[in-house]
């Protein structure tokens, strides 16, 4: 066959999210759209800011020479200048321009950043739950994804990440608030896990990296506040994008932070240059790295993820389901009330809702709702899932 194996192994064992997405399309051709209670896809429906179509008209009717055109691969100096200057300020680091990489959303951020570090058969360890994607992104680069157990409320579990760390480690990922949990993990977390790969690091006798993938920073409940790595590990670097905060999924925009301290930044910053070249991005879109330059700091509303987040954990904890209330992120990741999750994510298909199973993040036993949909779809799925409940206990 032309397709080559490991793709026919990718697709046979490809995302559950997508699996589910598909679902929810063949299941509102039978049912109608309002009828299908789809959380699969964690894709943002809180509309962006007004400001953001203010911006864009602007910038698209202004007068530039070379709008459109290539650019330096590492994006525009006024917009990796803008960025610099914003991390400056929310995380008292001082970063700048060129330690900014502007990247094709998180997505492109990690594989440039798993491009410039890894050596076939390196390791990226992996605290699980994790966002499914993460192993095709290792693959993508020869290295390997060791997955890591999370504590009960998904805390990270240092001694286990300590003992995971071995001679094949390079780096070392972490996403906070968490896909699928919403979990964000806290300041003294992100202390001892930094102590530990410092230890580790002398003990190998090479540098591992700390690696936080964080597009969901902003979107955080009650307070909570996301710790930043570079104050308290050097050889670290930041992968995020727009796409959560701003609500801009489809425009594929992000970038790479780089901490000034990591070991020979300079050669590291041109090899995820050279990566987001050679990979086939060769730069971000022209006009969303002019967009994002006008709107450092500006954030979709907050509450009204969190008013559905509050819903749904009422309706849900009603119902008799077992949940950590995610602090961050646009997800919840209940215990499923049957000890195989897929066969309890079938069970909630039968009432027309369509989560995803625990399983395909690494965390069985589990299900994942994404809810950054309508208010109507998260009341009209309560008495289905309140049903299912109902049935699964009796199938215990």
């Amino acid at each position: 066959m032309a397709v080559a194996a490991k793709m026919l192994q990718f697709i046979e064992n490809s995302s559950w999210i997508r699996k589910m997405f598909e679902e929810g399309t063949r299941l509102k051709a039978i049912h109608g759209n309002e009828n299908v209670f789809d959380f699969s896809l964690g894709n943002p429906n809180v509309p962006p800011p007004d400001i953001v179509k203010e911006k864009l008209l602007e910038i698209v009717q202004r007068e530039e020479k070379g709008k459109h055109g290539y650019m330096p691969n590492a994006g525009l100096l006024s917009t990796r200048t803008a960025v610099s200057a914003f991390l400056c300020r929310e995380h008292c680091v001082s970063t700048a321009s060129d330690h900014i990489i502007a990247t094709c959303g998180a997505a492109g951020a990690l594989n440039i950043i798993f491009k410039a570090l890894l050596d076939p058969g390196d390791e990226v360890v992996v605290p699980a739950p994790f966002f499914v994607e993460y192993g095709f992104y290792a693959d993508n680069h020869g290295g390997v994804l060791k997955t890591v157990p999370s504590r009960e409320d998904f805390s990270l579990d240092l001694p286990a990440m300590e003992e995971a760390i071995g001679p094949r480690a390079k780096v070392v990922l972490i996403n906070s608030p968490n896909n699928p949990t919403g979990q964000v993990y806290s300041a003294e977390e992100i202390r001892e896990l930094s102590r530990i790969l410092e230890d580790k690091s002398r003990s190998l006798g090479r540098t591992l990296y700390l690696v936080s993938d964080e597009p969901y920073r902003k979107i955080v409940y009650d307070a909570e506040t996301v710790p930043c790595i570079f104050e308290h590990y050097p050889h670290s670097l930041i992968a995020t994008s727009y796409s959560k905060d701003l609500s801009l999924p489809g425009e594929r925009i992000g970038f790479v932070a780089v901490n000034p301290g990591a070991e020979a930044v300079e050669k590291l910053v041109e090899a995820l240059t050279l990566a987001n070249r050679i990979l086939g991005f060769v730069n971000a879109p022209a006009l969303m790295q002019r967009l994002v330059v006008e709107l450092q700091g500006i954030c979709v509303d907050i509450d009204l993820y969190k008013r559905k987040r509050d819903r749904l954990v009422e309706g849900l904890q009603s119902a008799g389901y077992e949940l950590t209330v995610p602090k961050g992120a646009f997800y919840l990741f209940p215990r499923s009330p049957l000890a195989d999750d897929i066969r309890f994510v079938r069970l909630l298909q039968e009432e027309n809702i369509l989560v995803v199973p625990g399983t395909g993040f690494g965390g069985p036993g589990h299900f994942r709702i994404a809810y950054c949909v309508d208010d109507a779809t998260i009341e009209n799925s309560l008495p289905g899932f309140r049903r299912a409940m109902e049935r699964a206990r009796k199938m215990r």
